[in-house]
């Protein structure tokens, strides 16, 4: 069976993401960072990449900080990955912060060869092999990735050459698609080419999000024999970012259904949370593992959902950490919603009658809200007109009663 292996780069390519400034945070503090890397721990990875040392001098500090913390924290064997250029005074200081792994990329690409790595082909990949073969030779177990940067837009018959230049040193091969071009096709037609041709070397993916596809090319990825899966906590990336931790588990975990013993797939809607408090925002609503992945706002799905979850509720995400879902009493709400949140949450002694007459008068006036006044002001004051009296009920009941309307 093939074990899928998260490799998590929130502390590398989560960095990069926009959404770092957008929310004036910039980069995550030494603190924040040891609660990220606590929740993902927790969580159950094992796989943790960083930047290299020489971005700055307090990432090099903290990837110092954290490989030690991380190991008072569990007693897994754990893999610290430098994101690191083919260069090898690069590669000294990775290993001197105590990363025990190598994240090695070199773009071959014919954009890169002309405008980035500004280096013919046969230059890269001479430049490449020497620094693999060198630092092989000194480190014997030392764990090696290699990918060609923006695999998707390089020839294939390039990506060959420099992989079969790689491969005799390399544990594994990374296939980036650093521009977010692929297409699920495309990548069930590369992974296959390269699992055939380097049966014995690990495959790695990296999927950016520029076209929304980002999980589907994972997914596409596994099932054509990829073992390890680059993610970060909410896709933070570069650009549009890559998949989410939580999202990929939770949409692997319906063909393999192993990875519930290998996570704890618990900890998945915490850890989505503790990102949003960090960066003083809410759980982005495109995430599969959130609350608002369970909240509903039609009347007809808020009917439904009140009688029956399943309905419009296909995923146990109660297994990822969600144990709630949220109705939304708003302009699309109906007479169903109406009668439950005046009888169940405000403890009005209401008849459906008189919960229909005032749903009537709250749709003839939603146009009233909006920023300036909630939904549920409106509804209490239209209430009010109508002189009906709230129960009184006993301590410990609203804590503990059964959301049924029938009773």
């Amino acid at each position: 069976m093939n074990r899928i292996e998260i490799i998590d780069t929130t502390f590398r390519d989560g960095q990069q993401s926009p959404l770092l400034f957008d929310t004036l945070k910039y980069r995550f503090s030494l603190e924040e960072k040891k609660l990220l890397l606590a929740g993902l721990i927790e969580l159950g990875v094992t796989h943790f990449e960083f930047f290299s040392p020489v971005v700055g001098k307090a990432e090099e500090e903290d990837v110092r900080a954290l490989v030690e913390y991380a190991k008072t924290l569990t007693q897994k064997p754990l893999m610290f990955l430098g994101h690191c250029r083919c260069h090898l005074s690069d590669i000294e200081r990775v290993l001197e912060v105590g990363c025990n792994g190598l994240n090695l990329y070199l773009g071959v690409s014919e954009l890169a060869q002309a405008y980035n790595a500004q280096k013919p082909l046969e230059e890269a990949i001479a430049l490449a092999s020497s620094v693999a073969q060198s630092v092989r030779r000194q480190h014997p177990h030392l764990y090696m990735r290699f990918s060609a940067e923006d695999a998707f837009r390089t020839k294939r018959e390039d990506l060959i050459q420099i992989y079969d230049a790689m491969s005799p040193f390399v544990n594994t091969f990374g296939i980036p698609d650093t521009v977010g071009l692929a297409e699920p096709h495309d990548v069930t037609e590369v992974v296959g080419m390269l699992r055939q041709t380097y049966p014995k070397v690990a495959l790695e993916c990296h999927f950016h999000n520029d076209r929304g596809l980002a999980i589907a090319n994972v997914l596409a990825a596994v099932r054509a024999g990829v073992t390890y899966v680059d993610a970060s906590i909410w896709g933070l990336a570069e650009r549009s970012g890559i998949p989410s931790v939580t999202g990929v588990l939770f949409n692997l975990s319906k063909s393999k259904p192993e990875l519930f013993n290998q996570y704890n797939l618990s900890q998945c809607y915490p850890i989505n949370v503790l990102m949003a408090s960090i960066l003083n925002t809410l759980v982005p609503y495109s995430e599969p593992v959130s609350l608002t992945n369970r909240t509903h706002t039609a009347g007809v799905h808020q009917k439904a959902v009140l009688n029956e979850k399943k309905v419009y509720e296909a995923h146990n995400l109660q297994d990822f950490g969600v144990d709630k879902n949220d109705l939304l009493l708003g302009p699309l709400s109906g007479f169903n919603l109406i009668y439950y949140f005046l009888k169940e949450v405000e403890n009005y002694a209401i008849s459906k009658e008189q919960a229909k007459a005032i749903t009537e008068e709250f749709k003839n006036q939603t146009n009233q809200i909006g920023r300036g006044r909630k939904p549920e002001d409106l509804l209490i004051a239209l209430v009010s007109q109508h002189n009906i009296p709230k129960n009184t009920l006993p301590v410990g009941v609203a804590e503990t009663r059964l959301e049924n309307l029938e009773e």
